[in-house]
């Protein structure tokens, strides 16, 4: 690998004293930075799984797999825009035509609900508490005031928020972007994805644990908090197991519901009689993939280099550039989405833009610019980042918080409104890059 040896040391030692066991501290933490294309740093340390609830105590490696929470999407949408580029899915069409029932906001029903709009979090639609449900109940529960999930309508936006202009981040999109796979390939999402995507960039990922191989099984990770069964946080109290916390292989074909918004509703189904094309969200399209970060590598390196990987075309290049472009764009005037407290300034297709000296950015030192998407839930924090018009990029993984990342003021970042620790690791391997990471402008992955 190339960089400076002192480099390496400072960022090995920085993430070497983020280990440990109460406030700022975690379980586990790695990442892998990418330079002019090629893997230049990779340090991992600390546990995937610590010698609590009957669990041993094993080191976190980068063949680790996690819970990756929401990077997950951008391998629903790798897997939605092959099939569009096959002429299989319209981005454009009202859904409502492989879900198999009519989706329309009821404030808005000359308004159609596409892919596109699903897939940026423009589509009018909301997670409520619970966004995963049981195989055997139809995605229309959620949005008919008989269904079993309707929450009283909290899965649709209050009027005034209309498809297509408001912006609003929700899991429940992805849900439905897995159905809608589904519905035109007639394969299980889980089965279609890891016979494509997931294959093609040669990994071993799945989003059913009991699946994997004893051998692979034994690199999954679990994420912790130190939260209780009834959401009480104690920082110096026990970590507590929350994704993925088995002391065994869990039963093949079997999977538990994921609804990091109701922890209670996470009951565990049999697959054995799915049936495609009517709900997907118990494999969690939004969340449940469980990779790696060598595996997230992979995804890298194919989005850096125009969608080819390691000499095969995976995406076009334009497809990738649909993935990257501004579908939806913060305007304070208007005041057309919730930014999540400045970390969502805009939104493309399962990626988004991390101005430099924005309140969305993750590096700060040298003011870099990234395309890319984070994901947090059960204690996990993840990124797949890069910097657009190069071929330089990273990816982390930490397995779990001591405090509250949404409640406790301790959490905050110091210089944007991203989490302390993803600042501290994001831009620690900005730092890496050095210098040379000047800010870059008016790429095209950052233009509308």
């Amino acid at each position: 690998m190339k960089g400076s040896k002192q480099a390496k040391r400072n960022l090995d030692r920085l993430l070497d004293n983020m280990v440990g066991d109460t406030w700022d501290k975690v379980p586990g933490v790695g990442g892998i930075i990418y330079r002019e294309g090629e893997p230049v740093y990779s340090h991992f340390v600390g546990h995937r799984t610590l010698a609590v609830n009957g669990q041993k105590k094993l080191p976190l490696t980068e063949n680790s797999r996690f819970r990756i929470a929401s990077l997950s999407k951008m391998f629903t949408i790798f897997t939605l825009l092959e099939l569009w580029e096959q002429g299989k899915i319209d981005l454009n069409a009202d859904v409502s035509r492989y879900l198999g029932f009519t989706l329309r906001h009821p404030h808005y029903p000359q308004i159609p609900i596409t892919a596109r709009l699903l897939a940026c979090h423009l589509s009018s639609l909301r997670d409520g508490r619970v966004y995963s449900i049981s195989p055997e109940k139809s995605l229309s529960e959620f949005f008919s005031p008989q269904g079993e999930y309707w929450e009283n309508g909290a899965h649709f936006a209050p009027a005034g928020e209309p498809p297509g202009e408001f912006f609003t981040y929700a899991n429940l999109n992805y849900g439905l972007l897995g159905t809608i796979i589904e519905a035109v390939t007639g394969e299980r999402f889980d089965r279609y994805q890891k016979g494509h995507i997931l294959r093609e960039l040669e990994t071993g990922a799945d989003y059913v644990p009991g699946n994997f191989s004893p051998r692979e099984f034994r690199k999954l990770g679990t994420t912790y908090q130190k939260k209780d069964a009834e959401g009480r946080w104690d920082e110096r109290g026990a970590w507590q197991g929350k994704a993925d916390a088995y002391t065994k292989e869990p039963p093949r074909e079997t999977l538990v519901l994921q609804n990091p918004y109701a922890e209670k509703a996470q009951d565990s189904h049999r697959l054995k009689n799915y049936r495609p094309g009517k709900n997907a969200t118990i494999f969690s399209p939004t969340g449940g993939l469980r990779i790696s970060a060598r595996e997230l590598a992979h995804a890298l390196e194919m989005l850096i280099n125009g969608g080819i990987f390691r000499g095969r075309q995976i995406l076009s290049p334009t497809a990738v550039e649909l993935m990257c472009k501004n579908h939806w764009v913060y305007d304070p005037e208007k005041n057309n989405g919730n930014t999540y407290g400045g970390t969502l300034l805009a939104y493309g297709l399962g990626l988004y833009p991390m101005r430099g000296g924005s309140s969305a950015a993750l590096c700060h030192r040298h003011n870099i610019n990234l395309v890319g998407h984070t994901g947090e839930a059960f204690g996990l924090l993840s990124a797949l980042c890069f910097r657009p018009g190069t071929k330089d990029g990273f990816v982390y993984v930490i397995n779990g918080t001591a405090i509250d990342p949404e409640q406790d003021p301790r959490s905050h970042g110091r210089f944007s409104h991203n989490y302390l620790w993803e600042e501290k690791v994001a831009d620690a391997f900005g730092e890496f890059w050095g210098g040379i990471c000047a800010t870059i402008a008016g790429t095209h992955c950052l233009k509308s």
